[in-house]
């Protein structure tokens, strides 16, 4: 444990020395946009550049069933809302919102990097927490990416797990929250203690205290994300004979592909 710690505070130091010698005089005003568009291009382009493997879908009615309903929850509720929302906010609000929300999960993303051994990336996911929340203003905007070309390192216990073995099971997919797998749904448990959003009584204080406050500020993260992506779901329903098993296998492979970077 000691030489784990020894490691990490290493990396640290050496990602911090290497963020302050970066030249800071030609931000990146493109930068949002490329993770965007490499993001959506990695989603959209699976189901073609993989052979589909045989998912394990035993829930398979439910699951068609809950699509149709996430479906029609999001044609006529969320995307309408994210219409509006998106036309009375500029871009660049809505950037800063999708920012801030993506800074407060730092402790999961650094708890599960320090599990999975990657301390070079947790290293790198401490100069960012600290970065965007000081001269990030809060997390508001992003400059460890701009001017430190520190990327984001997304893990969570799903694909913990994932790293150590354990077989996604079941495919299910969640109301409103779309596809996922027994694994993954089992780690959204622990990842929870890690979030800043919760309502459940704690030793510690979280951003939200109360159920109604929990769903406003999910609801708002959401909405905020919907506007920034308002096409890309579009984009595969086009592309999608059946919907639910082309959703069902476009999110395993993904996962698949998350857990083995």
């Amino acid at each position: 444990m000691r030489s784990v710690y020894f490691a990490f505070v290493i990396t640290l130091v050496l990602t911090l020395t290497g963020c302050s010698s970066k030249s800071v005089e030609k931000p990146n005003e493109v930068a949002i946009e490329q993770e965007r568009d490499d993001i959506n291009g990695e989603l959209e382009g699976f189901a073609d550049e993989f052979e589909v493997e045989e998912v394990y879908d035993p829930f398979s009615g439910y699951n068609r069933a809950m699509t149709t309903f996430n479906d029609k929850a999001y044609e006529f509720a969320i995307k309408p809302v994210a219409k509006g929302y998106k036309w009375f906010l500029h871009e660049d609000i809505r950037e800063s919102v999708d920012n801030f929300f993506k800074n407060i999960y730092f402790p999961m993303r650094f708890v599960n990097n320090v599990l999975q051994g990657k301390m070079r990336n947790a290293a790198e996911e401490s100069v960012r927490f600290v970065v965007n929340s000081t001269a990030g203003v809060l997390g508001l905007f992003d400059p460890a990416k701009k001017y430190c070309e520190l990327e984001p390192h997304d893990e969570d216990f799903g694909q913990t797990l994932g790293f150590y073995g354990v077989g996604s099971g079941p495919h299910i997919v969640l109301p409103l929250l779309g596809p996922s797998n027994v694994r993954d749904l089992i780690g959204m448990y622990p990842d929870s203690y890690l979030s800043p959003l919760d309502y459940t009584q704690r030793s510690y204080d979280t951003l939200t205290d109360t159920p109604a406050e929990y769903i406003g500020a999910k609801t708002l993260e959401k909405v905020n994300y919907v506007s920034l992506n308002i096409d890309w779901y579009d984009d595969i329903k086009r592309d999608a004979v059946d919907l639910y098993p082309y959703l069902r296998d476009m999110y395993e492979q993904y996962r698949d592909k998350q857990i083995k970077e």
